[in-house]
């Protein structure tokens, strides 16, 4: 592995920062937060602006937001993954027949990020958008994902025993608790989240393949607690298991093996 550049990868965390928060951000608070230089980040901010990752703000002198050519790059490769365009299609055809919220996610270390979602037409239904990340052991797509890992690339990413940060009251914290309940979840092939990220939202999610079998995504139906019950969980883990294994198939899973 090559070295890593410095200016390179204080500039990456610059623009990392604006994931988070209103997506706004001043030189001095990007100082605070990074721990860098006044001079460093002033360096780094001008020439991102410059090349156009960043804008000023104009109704607030001195505050940046991220400017036109991430958005040009992220429009580049979601052009490139067919998994985020088939999901968006497959997603929206669960959704018309459910009418409830749907997800299609990837893992990313010990997070899932929402590449593909549907709204309910329901005036009560799941806030959310495509491309936020949420912690995988507080989801229904996450525990999905994190189930079908290996036992090594579970343990590489369960590092220790501290207990893991919690969304709601409901949300498991411990990794021994954890390591438990995904067992189940390998059992059943079908991940369920009780109001574990949101305390008036359950989901349910099933496993997306790709032409190896591999585990590379989850679909979710996400149900507000006003309309969950047993049974319309069972009717929707059904739904999503068959959401995702069309979603399988588009990606050159065989059927026979979903």
């Amino acid at each position: 592995m090559g070295r890593l550049v410095p200016a390179v990868t204080r500039a990456l965390d610059i623009l990392e920062l604006f994931l988070d928060g209103d997506g706004t951000l001043s030189a001095p608070e990007i100082t605070r937060r990074l721990g860098l230089p006044r001079t460093t980040v002033h360096e780094l901010v001008t020439t991102l602006a410059a090349r156009s990752y960043l804008v000023q703000m104009p109704d607030q002198p001195g505050r940046y937001r991220l400017g036109v050519r991430p958005y040009q790059l992220g429009s580049r490769y979601a052009e490139q993954l067919d998994l985020a365009a088939e999901g968006r299609q497959v997603a929206r055809s669960v959704a018309e027949t459910c009418d409830e919220t749907v997800h299609v996610a990837i893992l990313e270390g010990m997070d899932v990020i929402y590449i593909a979602k549907v709204d309910s037409t329901h005036a009560v239904r799941m806030v959310s958008a495509a491309g936020r990340r949420l912690p995988a052991h507080c989801t229904s797509v996450g525990k999905m994902l994190l189930a079908s890992l290996t036992d090594d690339a579970l343990d590489a990413r369960l590092s220790g025993e501290q207990p893991l940060a919690a969304m709601t009251d409901n949300s498991i914290t411990s990794p021994v608790e954890l390591r438990h309940h995904l067992l189940t979840v390998r059992e059943r092939g079908i991940a369920v989240e009780q109001r574990e990220s949101n305390p008036d939202v359950s989901c349910v999610a099933a496993p997306v393949r790709d032409s190896t079998g591999k585990v590379v995504a989850a679909l979710s139906i996400s149900v507000p607690t006003i309309r969950w019950s047993e049974e319309r969980q069972a009717e929707l883990a059904e739904l999503a298991a068959k959401g995702a294994g069309e979603l399988s198939v588009r990606l050159g899973h065989r059927r026979r093996d979903i």
